[in-house]
């Protein structure tokens, strides 16, 4: 079988947050009979309301579908419900049908029976909304069902794919030309405007975000709605973000212009849809990689992990994303600590992101051997290596570092100190415990040690406590607790 979807992929390609709702409703095994599997695609029969099952098909591969449903959404809340079930593991993997075979010999492409390894589109974080005006009556499970049923799928050509990847660039573009509009009118007005107070000034332009298809720009809209009146200096903090936002427009609506590596690097950063196939396809990065860190954020629904990864010879940090919405589970296949030798395959652009591809030999914890601890830098130094990402991209608004720095209380507020400088550490929202604070005062008492944190704009988070015989977790969770764990 292919790498199986994440379940953020499958609300990435729905044509609304509406198709997605309704599709949750019909993703169950009662509802569904004679469903498959197998490396390119997925099938399965619907029994809704009327006489005749509705006959799905997916190409799960190359990305394509087809239904005998009367539906005119593409994909339709039949095809995202199959693909929820096989999301879930709850399609058997078998051998297709003749009319299966049949529709993937039409599709094309390498293998129509025998597929190798390979992907599907892998969208960022937060290509979602909270609200959608398409809601109809095309996507309401309980609607009558065609008297007429329709005739069998009926496959999608190249044209029709050019015609749906031109759609999206024009998508995106007037989405960006909106977002550029509405900063202009929140410029002009001032942040001291009553609306700001309002979460649905920002959900309702991060909707519109989501419908461009700049999935990522919306899930920053909706971050940056928390920011208002957190702070005494939320007015900074929001304008800076703004401005960002407002550099991200621009150069998302002249991609044609920039160096390569640079336009793959905006692209993506606006929420331009990658196809796994395509990244696991590229070179690979091979090396010993340590899992220096691990931390959890909720973005909006979506639970979002980053393990950050360096590599032993290299010396280069990668970024391995996992994504769960409701009821799903995180990625727990990398241990905090473990060293893995293994491909990784990096997004286009000067990306940290990265996928885990072959592995060359099993995970391992060895403290004999140096590469097991990522090097520790001064806080100098570590300011050195942020700015040099941020050069490179200024949007980022996580990068990862390693110092070697003694914790400390200077000028109201908890910092990694040497010699060299200091860094602030994230202000914790509820508790001591929220940003590591009890637990590196514990292990330290407060003389230096070895920790990978992730900076922020509002200061650095630590993730790992490193030590010489093991690494201590102590970055947050999805659920919001603070474990530290040997």
């Amino acid at each position: 079988m292919g790498p199986r979807w994440e379940i953020e992929q499958v609300e990435a390609i729905a044509p609304s947050t509406a198709a997605v709702t309704a599709a949750q409703g019909l993703a169950s095994p009662a509802n569904w009979r004679a469903v498959g599997a197998n490396e390119r695609a997925l099938w399965g029969a619907y029994q809704g309301s009327g006489a005749e099952p509705y006959e799905t098909v997916v190409d799960h591969l190359h990305v394509g579908f087809a239904c005998t449903c009367p539906s005119r959404k593409f994909p339709c809340k039949h095809a995202l419900a199959l693909l929820l079930l096989w999301v879930r593991g709850q399609v058997p993997e078998t051998l297709a049908p003749a009319r299966v075979e049949s529709w993937i010999v039409r599709r094309g492409g390498p293998g129509h029976g025998s597929v190798g390894s390979g992907g599907a589109m892998a969208p960022q974080a937060g290509n979602e909304s909270n609200s959608d005006s398409s809601a109809g009556s095309n996507n309401n499970p309980n609607s009558s069902p065609n008297p007429d049923p329709a005739p069998n799928p009926v496959d999608e050509s190249p044209t029709d794919r050019d015609s749906a990847r031109n759609d999206r660039v024009k998508r995106m573009e007037a989405g960006l030309t909106e977002l550029d509009r509405w900063l202009d009118d929140r410029i002009r007005t001032g942040l001291s405007d009553p609306s700001l107070a309002q979460y649905s000034t920002w959900d309702l332009l991060a909707a519109r975000l989501v419908d461009a298809q700049a999935g990522s720009l919306a899930n920053r809209i909706r971050r940056l709605a928390g920011l208002v009146g957190a702070s005494p200096d939320w007015h900074d903090d929001v304008l800076a973000e703004l401005g960002m936002l407002h550099l991200l427009s621009q150069a998302g609506r002249h991609l044609g212009s920039l160096p390569s590596p640079l336009a793959d690097a905006v692209a993506t950063s606006v929420g331009w849809q990658v196809r796994q196939a395509d990244v696991l396809a590229g070179v690979p990065d091979t090396d010993q990689w340590v899992v220096a860190g691990r931390s959890d954020t909720r973005e909006d629904r979506i639970e979002v992990r980053r393990y950050w990864l360096r590599g032993a010879s290299s010396g280069k940090w990668a970024l391995v994303l996992s994504f769960a919405a409701y009821r799903q589970s995180l990625d727990t296949s990398l241990t905090v600590g473990s060293v893995i030798d293994v491909d990784l395959h990096r997004y286009p652009g000067n990306a940290l992101r990265a996928i885990v591809g072959a592995y060359h030999a099993p995970h391992r914890h060895d403290a004999t051997l140096g590469y097991d601890r990522p090097p520790a830098i001064t806080v100098a130094e570590a300011c050195d290596e942020i700015g040099q990402m941020l050069v490179g991209e200024p949007w980022l608004d996580r990068l990862p570092v390693t110092l070697r720095a003694a914790l400390t209380w200077a000028g109201g507020q908890w910092v990694l100190t040497d010699d060299s400088g200091s860094l602030p550490l994230v202000k914790p929202a509820r508790s001591l415990i929220d940003s590591g604070v009890s637990t590196l005062l514990a292990v330290g008492g407060g003389a230096p040690l070895d920790v990978t944190v992730e900076w922020t704009r509002h200061g650095v988070l630590p993730l790992t406590i490193h030590l010489a015989d093991r690494s201590i977790d102590i970055g947050p969770r999805a659920d919001g607790s603070f474990v530290s764990a040997a």
